[in-house]
């Protein structure tokens, strides 16, 4: 059974009169691993800093075990807090970096030492005690505000954006790193992100955010496969979102065409959006497809193709491992399993199809011929 840690109940937070967080539920178990992904502007960090008592809430409760905290200053909550500039000491080497809190609290230095050993070892530091901080790789920097926020036993680690500042391999590397920490420690990580692979590489859980309010809660399988709307289908990988009718149960109709698919309880002829991964598209013969379309650019991304195809005027993007030449005329099938229906919502008709791919890329060769002038 899990044990339910903290919890968030009808949160509201406004900066200079701007809604920043609307009703905010959430409850988060103990030695979970949960990110809030999000972009921009959207709440994650607000949500972050109430949970570490950086901000109060204006309206709602924040319970830890049960207990509202609101007004628990941050220094007496059981959190820590690692940011994304890392914040360590320039004129103290590693070791002492990473004895700072336990000094603080007037441990004895036997056990600071002992502590700060198995710290370094956690975080793959050990040989480093005596180095210069500020001679330290990002990564490396990394790994020692990561100790020294855990060497003080919080409950709850809350991480906001610390991968941000690295390199994308270092950054792949320490996504690794944190999910072995977070599982050998058995500590909560509260992780907040913009990058979506690194939300469904990590985590147990992913609260997905837009405009201050929770779009959805799931497993990274769950938020991918079974998207609640067009915002989160968008904002999760690539996706084709397409105007649709549910004709009845298991028989939705887009793109001029009546597909069998997996959903039901939709209102007979209910207007829906329908997802289309670009990766769950069959490249077929024209004979044998069930749409048919002008394949308008193919780009190489190393393990496939990505294609952009028209299709009766909408811009499809398609992922194959086959190689398709622009300009041909191919034929796309696509089983019941890789439709995915959703509600209408205030997001609908706002993401959709991929013709600002090569819109975009026009608009940047005007942007440098403007600048040559």
């Amino acid at each position: 059974m899990k044990k339910k840690l903290i919890e968030l109940k009808n949160i509201c937070k406004a900066f200079d009169g701007e809604q920043v967080l609307s009703n905010v539920d959430l409850y988060i178990n103990d030695h979970e691993f949960i990110t809030l992904l999000g972009p921009s502007g959207c709440g994650k960090t607000t949500t972050l800093r109430i949970i570490g008592g950086f901000e109060t809430p204006d309206e709602g409760e924040l319970l830890f075990e049960g207990q509202k905290i609101n007004d628990v200053p941050a220094y007496r909550r059981n959190v820590n807090t690692v940011f994304q500039r890392y914040a360590l000491f320039p004129h103290l080497n590693v070791y002492d970096n990473i004895a700072f809190g336990l000094r603080v609290k007037k441990v004895k230095e036997q056990e600071i030492s002992e502590r700060v050993s198995e710290m370094l070892s956690l975080v793959n530091l050990k040989g480093f005690e005596k180095r210069n901080v500020s001679l330290l790789s990002g990564g490396q920097q990394q790994r020692v505000a990561i100790a020294r926020a855990l060497i003080n036993q919080p409950e709850v680690l809350l991480l906001d954006e610390p991968l941000a500042a690295l390199d994308l391999k270092l950054r792949k590397d320490m996504q690794v790193e944190l999910k072995n920490i977070q599982t050998k420690t058995g500590i909560t990580f509260i992780y907040v992100t913009h990058d979506q692979e690194e939300a469904l590489s990590m985590s147990d859980t992913v609260v997905v955010m837009a405009d201050g309010k929770i779009q959805q809660i799931g497993t990274p399988i769950d938020i991918y496969n079974e998207p609640i709307n067009a915002f989160v289908a968008d904002f999760i990988g690539e996706s084709n979102i397409l105007d649709g009718v549910m004709l009845s149960d298991y028989k939705v109709r887009f793109a001029s065409h009546t597909f069998e698919c997996l959903d039901k309880g939709f209102a007979q002829n209910e207007q829906v959006d329908v997802v289309v991964r670009p990766e769950d598209v069959d490249v077929v013969p024209v004979e044998k497809g069930m749409l048919s379309g002008i394949v308008t650019s193919v780009t190489f991304k190393g393990v496939h193709y990505e294609i952009i195809v028209d299709i009766g005027g909408f811009k499809w993007m398609i992922q194959t491992t086959d190689y398709v030449a622009p300009d041909a005329l191919i034929g796309i099938y696509i089983e019941p399993d890789a439709i995915h229906v959703m509600k209408k919502s205030e997001y609908s008709n706002m993401f959709g199809d991929y013709s600002t791919f090569s819109d975009e890329i026009d608009h940047l060769s005007d942007v440098t011929e403007d600048e040559e002038e």
